[in-house]
């Protein structure tokens, strides 16, 4: 990946809380808690998704930079919103964290040396594991999650008519 395109998704990687902010500015709580399709998350579940999957991303960055060879470890993201209470938490310390995790790795993603992108290790799920790759996924993960949120909104205030 040449610096340009690492510059590119850094931006997309900074904007990505703004973009779900914007997505969920004004939601009632019944938006937050209609689902869009059988199977498929809330806007609230999408939120604490978010917070958890950030926070979890940001160690994984640092244990990249920091430590030689990491194991980086995957986890299941449907168990997560089950025992971790996705369906009736309020939503406002989950954006706070995915915000606070968001800002704190952008900061250490612009500083990074070119010696520091060649870093890896390994991921329990998908292998080989490097800093490029860890952009590549996180860079557009709250886009994606802005839509969903977005559709969501939208199938309840359809669900009202």
């Amino acid at each position: 990946m040449d610096v340009a395109k690492r510059k590119e998704l850094i931006a997309m990687y900074k904007d990505g809380y703004r973009v779900v902010a914007e997505a969920l500015a004004g939601a009632p709580d019944q938006e937050l808690d209609t689902a869009p399709a059988p199977g498929k998350w809330t806007a609230r579940e999408i939120a604490h998704h978010l917070a958890d999957s950030e926070m979890t991303s940001a160690i994984r960055l640092r244990l990249l930079v920091a430590t030689p060879s990491p194991q980086i470890l995957g986890y299941d993201q449907e168990v997560f919103a089950e025992r971790l209470y996705y369906k009736d938490r309020p939503i406002e310390a989950s954006l706070d964290a995915f915000n606070a995790a968001r800002r704190t790795t952008a900061e250490i993603l612009e500083r990074l040396t070119e010696a520091e992108w060649l870093r890896e290790g390994t991921h329990s799920e998908i292998g080989r594991y490097t800093i490029e790759r860890w952009l590549e996924i996180y860079s557009g993960h709250a886009h994606g999650h802005a839509t969903q949120i977005l559709v969501a909104r939208d199938a309840a205030r359809k669900s009202r008519i």
